[in-house]
């Protein structure tokens, strides 16, 4: 590991203490002059006309200052794409699944308004629902939206290769079914959304958000607003996941509520609506057919996805495309055919998520175990033998540039000792693995990049602007670390203004796992070019080149002769005076396609840079109960260079804590209908402190040359590989393959006993 200042170290983050004394505020925790409580009426059923709206009587409530309804949308579609703006952010002509918002008020008080919500009427006409992705596709199933035949939202192809010929030659052929239900985001921070109003046509809103400008333009156009009049204020986020990255109904009806009302309005989503009325993860069903080589290299295969979109399309286009990204960007495919549909249902709306795909690349990742179990071959073997390196391309053209999968591979088997514990431990104890790529910055047009600002104050001490989001996961630190090593100052001397569309420039946030590869390259362009503009300063002052200072401790100096110094508030200041200040501007776009799209042409560069990773896990299972503990967890991330060294292995133990046991074992919704029976904390299992096993996080360096200082992503090959590896681990230790997600105790004990029979 290179040997930096600042990079590389175990630092405390910068939020830490206003995070740990409670100082830090929440979107919930603002409150401001004049405020109103905003409340929301949810559709009580999952597929119906709206006949009529009666808002009179809650108009008439003393206390009530506004009430939203259809009549106020501007009939303007959300979608992500131009080509999937389908969702009206106040339900017009019908509702499509239970919880869809349909009306709104916002009053003095909370009272107020739940007893004005008791009062709208609204008149319904039941339509026939349906509620499985699989049933929906079925001629004559219900149309959610009736230009899109047999409910089919979204459908991407891939076809690479002749994957016919590939079967035919193919030593081995096996055939599978995978299946997953649904997940929650699980983010202990219920949605709250703050707006306010101005007289003068600006709207400021506070919201927890992994992408700041997304929602900003999105309101514009939702709103009729010009965009440099809609202010998205930044506030700490509790929690993403991957959830908090789309634009969601609330957003809308309490800006409306606010504009209508000429006062700031605040509303808050219990925990009941913050689990079914944001987004929610796809149930999926996944059949994959693989042929592989006499020693199990893969020659061809064939994959089916059937993923469950609720009744809107969200991401559709991204999500179902991801997870087979993830795998192409893994394995070395040769020839593959993929035919990916996100299909409407009436249940509540699908989106993104960091263990997204669980059935897909648990259910593959499974497979690739089978293959080698059925052909003799280790499983770590088989992944060597397939796994991408550097210079290779994948299935549909994106170049590898740095990758270290085959170290993270051995690192991980030979640090939990595999060799000594595969198909060699006790009845109900097993091991297995699961490894990925992950792509850093996927195709986001002008939102795909990021830019950046250092200004100085006269006294010497930087202040970082970057639009980049930190949801938890130490962004914030890691664009201060890099300032800081750039400029030779002190992490606790540098300010940074974050996430804040009225003063920070564009930048796509916290998503595509960009924020450290794309708007760390930013924040590190716009340091050197302060550091250009300080040293020119410096060098008339000390009477010498540019080229003979460094610098360090907030003073520059000269290389040969450390006493003819100069602090940086001398420079500054002579900056001010000669109306030179010295500012600091930095940009970065990475190099992806341009004509790539994810359903027309799905094929060409789709991401800046790739990371790697390899992850083990250790499972003792209770042949009685059919419980699974995950009690040891190995992995080895490529991330290129750890920043922070301590936010690298912080990330890993929350993938083991959401990849491996909350989707791996635990999280699933259970339905009657298109009604969540299980929409809170208490009957939905999430995996607590007492559940987590010991865990070695290590790193692979590999310094990639596009990242800055050689980082890129940090934090999802955990995430998105973890239910593969304990789905491998389970049946090492029962000689059982559980296909379904998540692994409960009762689908262990009824295959247990089939195997008996």
């Amino acid at each position: 590991m290179k040997d930096y200042k600042i990079l590389g170290k175990g630092i405390a983050r910068i939020d830490t203490p206003m995070k740990a004394t409670g100082d830090a505020l929440f979107t919930a925790d603002i409150n401001l002059p004049r405020m109103l409580v905003g409340k929301v009426l949810h559709s009580p059923h999952a597929h119906a006309l709206i006949k009529n709206i009666d808002t009179s009587k809650a108009e008439k409530v003393p206390g009530v200052k506004a009430v939203v309804t259809r009549e106020d949308s501007f009939d303007v579609h959300w979608g992500v794409f131009k080509y999937t703006q389908d969702h009206q952010l106040i339900a017009v002509d019908k509702v499509r699944f239970i919880g869809e918002e349909v009306a709104a008020v916002a009053a003095e008080d909370e009272e107020t308004a739940l007893k004005a919500l008791d009062l709208i009427e609204v008149e319904y006409e039941i339509l026939p629902a349906v509620f499985d992705a699989e049933e929906a596709m079925e001629e004559g199933a219900p149309l959610i939206h009736e230009d899109h035949p047999k409910n089919v939202n979204i459908h991407v192809n891939i076809d690479v290769g002749d994957v016919e010929k590939g079967f035919a030659d193919s030593y081995h052929i096996r055939e599978d079914r995978f299946s997953a239900s649904g997940e929650t985001y699980g983010m202990l921070e219920p949605y709250t959304v703050i707006a306010d109003y101005k007289a003068a046509g600006a709207l400021e809103v506070w919201v927890p958000t992994a992408s700041p400008h997304t929602k900003a333009k999105a309101l514009s156009n939702l709103l009729k607003i010009p965009l440099n009049k809609v202010i998205v204020r930044r506030s700490n986020v509790g929690g993403a996941l991957g959830g908090r990255s789309d634009v969601f109904p609330l957003d809308f009806i309490t800006a409306t509520l606010s504009r209508k009302a000429k006062r700031p309005v605040k509303a808050t989503y219990s925990r009941e609506e913050s689990m079914t009325c944001t987004r929610q993860v796809h149930d999926m069903v996944v059949n994959v057919k693989t042929g592989v080589s006499k020693t199990g290299e893969i020659l061809a295969q064939d994959i089916n996805v059937i993923m469950g979109g609720g009744g809107y399309s969200s991401t559709g286009p991204i999500a179902a495309s991801v997870p087979f990204l993830v795998w192409e960007e893994t394995y070395r495919l040769p020839s593959v055919r993929l035919n990916s549909y996100r299909v409407y249902t009436n249940k509540p709306i699908r989106g993104m998520y960091r263990c997204h795909g669980r059935a897909f690349l648990g259910g593959l990742g499974m497979q690739l175990d089978m293959i080698a179990h059925d052909l003799g071959i280790d499983p770590v073997e088989i992944r060597l033998k397939n796994a991408l390196t550097a210079g290779e391309f994948q299935a549909t053209g994106s170049q590898i540039f740095g990758c270290g999968l085959t170290e993270a591979i051995n690192g991980a088997a030979a640090k939990s000792n595999w060799a000594e514990k595969r198909g060699k431990m006790a009845p109900g104890k097993g091991i297995g693995m699961g490894a990925n790529g992950m792509m850093c910055g996927f195709p986001m047009g002008i939102r795909g990049g990021s830019s950046a600002i250092i200004k100085f104050n006269e006294d010497g001490y930087p202040t970082v602007l970057t639009g980049v989001v930190d949801n938890g996961q130490g962004n914030y630190h890691a664009m201060v670390q890099i300032c800081a090593e750039v400029l030779g100052i002190k992490v606790p001397d540098i300010h940074i203004v974050a996430a804040d569309t009225e003063v920070t420039t564009l930048d796509m946030g916290a998503y595509s796992q960009a924020a450290v590869f794309v708007g760390g390259n930013a924040v590190k362009n716009a340091a050197e070019d302060a550091r250009k503009q300080i040293y020119t300063i410096a060098a008339e002052i000390l009477s010498c080149s540019a080229d003979e200072l460094d610098i360090d401790n907030g003073k520059v100096f000269v290389k040969n002769d450390s006493s003819r110094a100069v602090g940086m508030h001398k420079i500054v200041r002579k900056g001010l005076l000669d109306n030179t200040p010295v500012i600091g501007r930095g940009s970065y776009m990475p190099e992806v396609s341009r004509t790539r799209e994810w359903v027309e042409n799905p094929v060409g560069q789709q991401a800046g840079t790739f990371s790697f990773g390899a992850n083990v896990v250790e499972v003792e299972v209770d042949m009685e109960t059919g419980e699974v503990s995950v009690v040891q967890a190995t992995g080895f991330h490529d991330c290129g260079f750890p920043i922070n060294l301590k936010a690298v292995e912080g990330q890993y133990e929350g993938s083991i804590a959401s990849g491996g046991l909350g989707s791996g074992l635990m999280e699933e919704h259970l339905w009657d209908g298109g009604r969540m029976l299980n929409p809170d904390f208490l009957e939905y299992k999430m995996p607590l402190a007492v559940d987590m096993p010991e865990i070695s996080a290590n790193v692979v360096i590999t310094d990639d040359a596009k990242g800055p200082f050689g980082a890129k992503e940090a934090g999802l090959f955990g995430s998105m590989n973890s239910f593969q590896a304990v789905g491998n681990a389970v049946f090492d230790a029962t000689g059982v393959w559980i296909k379904d997600f998540p692994i409960t105790p009762d689908k262990v004990l009824k295959a247990l006993e089939k195997k008996k029979l």
